[in-house]
């Protein structure tokens, strides 16, 4: 079984690499059954595509490679809090668990602004692990931006 920091540390790889991209620095990560079925990072930037979300992209190619849209079991790991589009892929993909490092006071829909994870008007709700690797993940964004000023 892969524990929750050894997978933060994969995100951060991908996020690591998006910044390396251009692209603002955040990685996501899709384990099931104790190995990793996905791992991507953002994508907006490179392919003028407003949902290239690390954390959307992570779930449609671990969707696409248990053959299901049900990832029953899975956990979601990111480098950021989900935004709601985010946390609704997360939703519609019945996810068991969200782990994400940094808190989004600006779009966070796990806890910060909204938490769509525990909404009970949803038709799932999924656990939510907040501050894994937060440290890095905001060294990692407080770079990027700061470098485009």
């Amino acid at each position: 079984m892969i524990d929750d920091r050894r997978l933060m540390d994969l995100a951060l790889a991908q996020a690591r690499r998006a910044h390396q991209l251009g692209e603002v620095p955040i990685g996501a990560v899709v384990a099931m059954d104790g190995e990793v079925v996905a791992a991507r990072h953002n994508e907006r930037e490179s392919t003028n595509d407003p949902t290239a979300h690390a954390e959307v992209l992570a779930l449609r190619e671990a969707a696409a490679v248990r053959g299901t849209s049900r990832l029953d079991g899975a956990v979601l790991v990111t480098t950021l809090e989900p935004c709601p589009m985010c946390a609704g892929a997360a939703v519609m993909a019945r996810v068991a668990r969200v782990v994400f490092a940094a808190e989004d006071p600006k779009a966070g829909a796990c806890g910060t602004l909204y938490n769509l994870g525990a909404d009970p008007r949803l038709n799932h709700n999924f656990e939510v692990v907040p501050g894994v690797g937060r440290e890095e993940s905001v060294a990692l964004l407080r770079d990027f931006f700061a470098a485009r000023r």
